[in-house]
C-alpha cells in the first residue's frame, strides 16, 4: 500500500481564514455499549467525542493533519441518559504559528421532548503537523461577529496561562 503524500504547502504567508470555515457539528445517540451500571453514558466516551469533533474543526482550519496537543479542563454539568442525543459543536477560536485553540460546547437532546442542555465545554490546543514529525504553520483566525472576538480574546489570555504553567513545570536546571 502506498503511504499517504499530503500536498506541498505554500511558502508564503497563509491566509486568515472566519471561524465560520472551521465551525463543526456532530451528533451520535448514546447507546448502551457506553453506559455506566447507572443508565449514563460514561465520561470517557464523551472526552472521545470531544476531542474528535475538535480535531475536525482544527483540521478544517488547517487543511491538514492535526495532533491534539492538550485539554483544558472539562466539567460534566448533566448526566447524558442512554437514549439522549449528544451533540458535540465545535470551532476554532485562535490560531498562533503552528497551534489552534479549539472550542467545544456538548448538547445533549432528549428525542422525545426536544428538550436541550448544555452539558460539557471544553478547551483543547491542536498542533498541525506535517506527518513526518514536523510541525506546520497554520492560517490566522478571522473573528468576524462579537461573540468570535471575544472568545478571540479570550484564547489569548488562556495561551498566556498555559504558557506560564508549562514552564512552571519545566525541571529546573542545576
Amino acid at each position: 500500500m502506498a503511504a499517504w503524500k499530503l500536498p506541498a504547502r505554500p511558502e508564503a504567508p497563509l491566509e486568515g481564514r472566519p471561524v465560520s470555515e472551521s465551525a463543526s457539528e456532530i451528533s451520535e445517540l448514546a447507546l448502551l455499549n457506553d453506559a455506566n451500571p447507572l443508565g449514563y453514558l460514561i465520561g470517557g466516551r464523551v472526552m472521545h467525542l470531544v476531542d474528535i469533533g475538535a480535531a475536525i474543526a482544527a483540521s478544517r482550519h488547517a487543511r491538514c493533519p492535526v495532533v491534539t496537543a492538550s485539554v483544558d479542563h472539562m466539567s460534566f454539568l448533566h448526566p447524558v441518559q442512554i437514549g439522549e442525543l449528544v451533540i458535540v459543536r465545535s470551532s476554532v477560536n485562535r490560531a498562533w504559528n503552528t497551534s489552534m485553540e479549539v472550542g467545544v460546547k456538548v448538547l445533549v437532546e432528549n428525542l422525545m421532548t426536544g428538550e436541550r442542555r448544555h452539558t460539557t465545554s471544553a478547551y483543547l490546543t491542536f498542533v498541525a503537523v506535517d506527518g513526518q514529525g514536523g510541525k506546520l504553520s497554520v492560517p490566522p483566525v478571522l473573528p468576524e461577529s462579537e461573540e468570535e472576538k471575544r472568545r478571540y480574546e479570550q484564547a489569548g489570555a488562556r495561551r498566556a496561562y498555559r504558557l506560564d504553567m508549562k514552564n512552571r513545570l519545566k525541571p529546573q536546571a542545576g
